[in-house]
């Protein structure tokens, strides 16, 4: 029997009428339409599915409905704002971080929650702070680069 789950989503609430125990990946995907989260392995092992609850990267592959009750969900369709892309968006564009994308949203998301934690990260911390997200394209250059390029902005100073 479907439960009833609320939590906000991209910053509306939303209430969705589910398994509480499946997968949060599947609900944003398939009940709630938003595709920006890839199903990757299914694992937590690549980051294709990589959201934010509560700030915090998680896969959302293995994390079940129920896990999101009252909570803050942000996918990369709700990660702009007022119109303007996040510094780590415009980043990714500016140094063509991405080659078939399969993996940008989760990278995306990942780097959103590294530099929250980690505001002026040194590149090897950067290296380190991505390394469980994987790109099969080999685009991992510039998506350091351009989460450093992100960095600066973030903090109001040049890169160096």
């Amino acid at each position: 029997m479907p439960d009833t789950i609320d939590f906000n989503l991209n910053g509306q609430p939303v209430r969705v009428s589910a398994e509480a125990g499946r997968d949060l990946l599947w609900v944003l995907r398939t009940d709630l339409g938003l595709t920006g989260p890839k199903y990757g392995c299914g694992i937590s092992q690549c980051g294709a599915c990589t959201v934010l609850v509560d700030g915090r990267a998680i896969r959302s592959c293995s994390v079940p409905l129920k896990s999101v009750k009252g909570k803050s969900v942000v996918t990369i369709e709700g990660l702009a704002a007022e119109g303007r892309l996040h510094p780590v968006q415009e980043a990714f564009i500016a140094h063509d971080a991405l080659q078939c994308g399969f993996c940008t949203s989760g990278m995306i998301m990942t780097a959103c929650d590294f530099l929250r934690k980690h505001p002026k990260p040194t590149r090897d911390q950067v290296i380190a702070g991505m390394d469980d997200n994987l790109c099969r394209c080999g685009a991992h250059v510039r998506i350091v680069d351009a989460i450093m390029e992100a960095a600066s902005a973030m903090a109001g100073r040049t890169p160096s």
